[in-house]
């Protein structure tokens, strides 16, 4: 490895997970983790329903029209309900998910031995930390983004030193070489902004011997992405994807990585068996099967979301520019406006309060009609 560093997968200790060899009293929690909302602690918030916060208001998940999360809203590809419907939930699932795996393999161009599944990109997220970050290990986190990198990170024991990841030509912070883990999304949840690889080669300059994570579970949506996959010969790279944003399966949780066959086989000690579920296994080959048609609907996607950002230009809201299908908008306080949209439209929004963007929320574009229906409720508040 470069300048010497060592990416064997981490051991397991006694004093790990608790700080201390001896067992904990029942009554007291055995980690001690940060608390609060968006520090990357049990409190981190994401989009999605909240059903205890839907209930309080006398509303049903199935009443609100969801904006928070940035997933395809055309749905599944044709054959996904009816895998669904066909698959045996009697019987356990392949505890590797060969089938997806060697799936997967032929969809990206590379050997099976470099694909791991998992129940969303979050668990491999987890299952990264757990495998390669000790006690004390620094590991980098450019944001603002998505907070499960640093909350992984933080139950390992690990140091999160967080960069504001510059624009290009911009000079870099003073950021440790000596960490084990960067973590950078790209494209970036919440800003939409997508790094070219010049970029990215420019960034792995400010930690060399780093295992670098690129998160790109939002890269399907990018018009013309650049071919990341190779930078899996350097054997320091994990490419995190995702089937659940851009083939409408949320629910279903199914995420891969590709990597160094020894980084994937770090990363399969380090999941639980049957991680990846039966009907998750049957979804995602029929969605491999028929994603020509997910490749149509991301086309159209495309344009809806111009045609939003533009609309909310017209009307006068500061919008971000996105290569992704998710906008951020200037607000104000955002979490008041989040609470009235869902209260008074049963419209829901992500507040970006634990991104450090509290003036800011970000939509996930829909189809035109429930574009429009938000355009109307936003337009109250003007």
């Amino acid at each position: 490895m470069a300048d010497g560093e060592d990416l064997t997968p981490s051991s397991p200790s006694p004093t790990r997970r608790g700080g201390n060899a001896s067992s904990p009293s029942l009554a007291e929690p055995v980690l001690s983790l940060p608390k609060e909302k968006g520090a990357g602690g049990l409190g981190e918030i994401h989009g999605g329903p909240n059903e205890a916060e839907l209930a309080s208001l006398g509303l049903w998940p199935e009443d609100v029209l969801d904006f928070s999360a940035s997933t395809n809203p055309f749905g599944p590809p044709p054959g996904v309900i009816e895998a669904l419907a066909a698959c045996d939930v009697t019987r356990y699932p392949d505890r590797r998910a060969t089938r997806l795996r060697e799936a997967l393999a032929r969809h990206e161009g590379v050997s099976p031995d470099q694909v791991i599944v998992g129940g969303g990109a979050t668990q491999l997220i987890w299952a990264i930390a757990a495998a390669f970050l000790r006690p004390g290990d620094t590991a980098l986190v450019f944001g603002p983004t998505f907070g499960e990198y640093a909350a992984a990170g933080r139950l390992m024991d690990a140091q999160i030193v967080a960069c504001n990841a510059p624009g290009a030509g911009e000079a870099p912070g003073a950021w440790p070489r000596a960490a084990r883990i960067a973590w950078l999304c790209n494209p970036n949840n919440p800003t939409g902004v997508y790094r070219d690889a010049a970029e990215v080669a420019w960034l792995r300059k400010a930690a060399p011997a780093a295992l670098w994570v690129l998160d790109e579970a939002y890269r399907p949506f990018v018009t013309e992405p650049w071919d990341s996959r190779s930078l899996l010969a350097d054997g320091k790279t994990i490419l995190l994807r995702s089937l659940t944003k851009d083939c409408a399966l949320p629910g279903l949780r199914l995420g891969y990585a590709l990597a160094a066959a020894t980084i994937v086989a770090a990363l399969d000690r380090a999941l639980p068996p049957w991680s990846v579920s039966a009907p998750a296994i049957a979804a995602g080959l029929a969605a491999l099967r028929s994603y020509a048609a997910v490749r149509a609907s991301l086309l159209a996607l495309r344009a809806e979301t111009a045609w939003l950002r533009a609309a909310l230009l017209e009307r006068g809201w500061r919008v971000s520019s996105s290569a992704t299908n998710f906008l951020l908008i200037e607000v104000g306080d955002a979490a008041a406006l989040r609470q009235r949209l869902l209260a008074e439209h049963r419209i829901q929004v992500r507040n970006c309060a634990s991104f450090g963007m509290p003036d800011f929320i970000r939509i996930g574009t829909r189809t035109r009609p429930e574009n429009e229906r938000l355009l109307v409720a936003l337009g109250a508040y003007r």
